[in-house]
């Protein structure tokens, strides 16, 4: 009995010594991991004809996507201004869009698309790479898709912008861009990025500048070429932290480049920008083609109707896409692409979301 007694005082010291840790180290105790993995199938060719496109899919087969992406392949000459972007956005099964009532369409979505489409002309070359992120933590379980529409643009040369904004007391991951309909080759979207909902940014006119932190909203532009009008429609998309997560202690970091170009006819441009060393992990990124300042002045349109997006991918530092199961990629890269007509004035932009290891 003495002996039971003398041990029992140090016992309860390692359960007092426990317990202290737990609370000095609560990452000990309590530590959340985050790991982001890009699901690619590859390329898929296409369209084939004149003002159509092609659908393809990426699927997160373990964790849910943060956001995605989508690189295309053009060819050469003239016909390369013929392939564009029609869309980059979330699916709940990898074919079924979200383009009907706005607000919260869907939850826990595990697919990415990515719609390749088509001016009046086309060569065997085009095709298009989806690409989607992958996010795993035990904090950040649960997803779901804000979307927001509007009619237009209808005229040539104008842009037609919409935001989708994250509920309150959610965090936003990511997000995409949606146009329809295909059968007006040159209706395409030249923009989609992060942004907030308040005065400072136009209520998502003006984008987040690199360096701004937890942007609560997600900006898309479709650009109208042509003139053309079929019911064109824009869809922006926001990939939003689930409800009920408690996200005080998580932090989401935009790096943002912009550069000059291209500007000669039938030219394109790539451009890239990273997480930093304390930034975290990569878990989604944009793209723009404009007429720059995107960060200080309403989003304004390129130098040329036939501008457009070629790519929005997860990329090395040269902006070479990654391979399918690349974990942790630290780059985000945007590929542009001017029309025919020379193009003065036209930027290329990109943005890289980082979230730090709280998400």
């Amino acid at each position: 009995m003495d002996k039971f007694l003398r041990r029992r005082p140090l016992a309860g010291r390692a359960l007092i010594l426990s317990a202290l840790l737990a609370l000095a180290i609560p990452g000990t105790a309590y530590a959340n991991t985050v790991g982001v993995t890009v699901k690619t199938p590859g390329a898929t060719s296409g369209p084939g004809a004149a003002f159509a496109e092609i659908s393809t899919n990426a699927h997160c087969s373990s964790g849910l996507i943060s956001g995605g992406g989508i690189n295309q392949a053009i060819g050469t000459g003239s016909s390369s201004n013929g392939n564009k972007i029609n869309g980059t956005s979330p699916s709940p099964d990898g074919s079924t869009e979200y383009t009907g009532s706005t607000g919260v369409v869907g939850t826990d979505v595990a697919y990415w698309l990515g719609i390749g489409g088509s001016g009046g002309a086309v060569n065997a070359s085009f095709s298009s790479t989806p690409y989607a992120m992958c996010i795993t933590s035990n904090l950040i379980n649960h997803t779901q898709v804000v979307m927001n529409k509007v009619a237009g643009p209808v005229t040539s040369s104008t842009v037609g912008l919409v935001t989708a904004t994250c509920p309150s007391g959610t965090r936003l991951l990511g997000g995409g861009a949606r146009i329809t309909p295909a059968v007006v080759g040159s209706l395409k979207p030249i923009a989609s990025f992060p942004t907030f909902n308040d005065s400072a940014h136009g209520y998502g006119q003006k984008a987040a500048a690199d360096g701004e932190t937890n942007p609560d909203s997600w900006s898309a532009v479709g650009w109208n070429g042509g003139g053309g009008d079929s019911g064109n429609t824009t869809y922006a998309y926001a990939i939003c932290s689930g409800n009920n997560i408690n996200i005080s202690g998580t932090t989401v970091k935009v790096r943002f480049s912009e550069v000059s170009g291209p500007t000669a006819g039938t030219a394109g441009a790539t451009v890239t920008v990273g997480c930093g060393q304390n930034d975290g992990k990569l878990v989604s990124g944009g793209a723009a083609i404009s007429g720059g300042s995107v960060t200080t002045t309403n989003f304004t349109g390129p130098g040329s109707p036939g501008d457009h997006l070629n790519g929005s991918y997860p990329s090395d530092s040269g902006g070479s896409p990654v391979s399918d199961g690349t974990t942790n990629a630290a780059y985000w890269s945007a590929f542009t692409h001017t029309g025919a007509p020379s193009s003065p004035n036209t930027y290329s932009d990109v943005w890289a979301l980082c979230a730090d290891d709280g998400v």
